[in-house]
């Protein structure tokens, strides 16, 4: 077979066309003076192509040294192609703020209203990105991540552990990246700073026993954070469902949460009771806008309004607590099976294979607990 075929002056002389040196290497000029090199090849039983470089700055001799190379690569069973492709790919350096945006937008899918409400960055924009956003995340270890974070390790233990697990994903995420990052840094800084010294202490909640008589004394208020608490103790529906309850959610005797509107993203049916009922027609008679339970300018009464009324007037328990109040009311007075007393707070309580062949919310065996609930509320009356 042929081969060096072309000489410099030879290729000076071609005009526009294709020639062959040899051995799959051809010179394609464009006119006279501009050309370019081409070498030929199979790989995998696939014809390609591969550019060596423009002529006349690639001289002949060049090419045919980048023309054995590639040669060399394929009977080592290398693509020279996406080898190429590959050492050009430059994997650009980042600041670790830039990684914490990158992984944020990469997990949004996953987040509730792709994470608008802001909580998934929080700590990061709290406590990490104003120390170490502008160091380059190859650079993050345990000793920044400690003195960091070592402040607020025992003393706000949460928020810590959410900032460094959200750590430990951007670490990940710009790993693959192609990143040389630390992967082991949020684990040794874990181990430096220690075991949190945290107990988890819970929302104040009324003793059940006590409920009823809360629950009349709020039926002779006329007041908006009373109206609301009335709604929240019948539904035991969460504080911030209850307070931007709006009429278009009403139908029937039926509450619907859209999946935006869950702590689940799931829809959740709420049964209402006759009592329940009561309380959405006063509303109804007292709302000037869509929100059963409003405030000023037509906005929804504040998430403080319910806890600032009960803490004023003395009570120990918080609104959010009326939950616990009636899951323990369940366990200790009622036969309620745990699906249905867990599915009455909208808890999940069907996953995987049984979520996929159960699809029933229970809402009849549900509606009859909360009338028993309704029942229990008013026994004082």
């Amino acid at each position: 077979m042929l081969h060096n075929v072309l000489n410099q002056m030879k290729a000076k002389n071609l005009g526009p066309g294709k020639y062959s040196d040899g051995q799959g290497l051809w010179l394609v000029k464009r006119s006279k003076d501009v050309g370019k090199w081409i070498l030929r090849v199979v790989v995998d039983g696939k014809r390609r192509e591969m550019g060596l470089g423009r002529w006349p700055d690639v001289s002949i001799a060049e090419a045919r040294e980048r023309a054995t190379t590639a040669r060399k690569a394929i009977r080592d069973g290398l693509d020279p192609i996406q080898q190429r492709a590959k050492s050009k790919r430059v994997v650009k350096r980042l600041t670790f703020k830039e990684a914490i945006d990158g992984c944020y937008k990469a997990k949004q899918a996953d987040l509730k209203k792709d994470g608008t409400a802001g909580r998934w960055m929080s700590p990061l924009s709290s406590h990490i990105i104003p120390k170490l956003g502008s160091i380059p995340v190859e650079d993050i270890d345990q000793h920044a991540l400690v003195d960091t974070l070592g402040p607020i390790w025992h003393n706000k233990p949460e928020v810590a552990r959410k900032a460094l697990n959200r750590v430990n994903l951007t670490l990940k995420h710009a790993m693959a990246l192609g990143l040389n990052v630390d992967l082991q840094a949020p684990m040794k800084a874990k181990a430096l700073m220690g075991k949190q010294r945290h107990e988890v202490t819970h929302i104040p909640a009324m003793p059940y026993p006590d409920a009823p008589k809360f629950y009349v004394w709020l039926c002779t208020l006329d007041h908006t954070a009373a109206l609301a608490l009335r709604f929240l103790m019948l539904t035991v529906a969460r504080t911030t469902e209850v307070r931007l309850a709006t009429f278009s959610e009403i139908d029937g005797m039926v509450w619907t949460l859209t999946p935006e509107r869950t702590k689940t993203g799931r829809e959740h049916r709420v049964p209402l009771t006759p009592e329940a009922l009561k309380v959405i027609e006063i509303a109804r008679g007292r709302s000037p806008n869509e929100y059963l339970f409003p405030a000023l300018k037509e906005k929804p009464i504040s998430d403080m309004a319910m806890s600032s009324f009960m803490k004023r007037e003395g009570y120990d328990a918080r609104p959010h607590g009326f939950r616990a109040t009636f899951r323990t009311w369940v366990e200790e007075q009622t036969e309620t099976p745990f699906e249905v007393k867990e599915a009455a707070l909208g808890h999940m309580v069907d996953a995987g294979v049984v979520g996929a062949y159960q699809r029933s919310d229970r809402l009849e065996k549900r509606r009859k607990l909360m009338e028993q609930w309704a029942g229990w509320l008013r026994s004082n009356h």
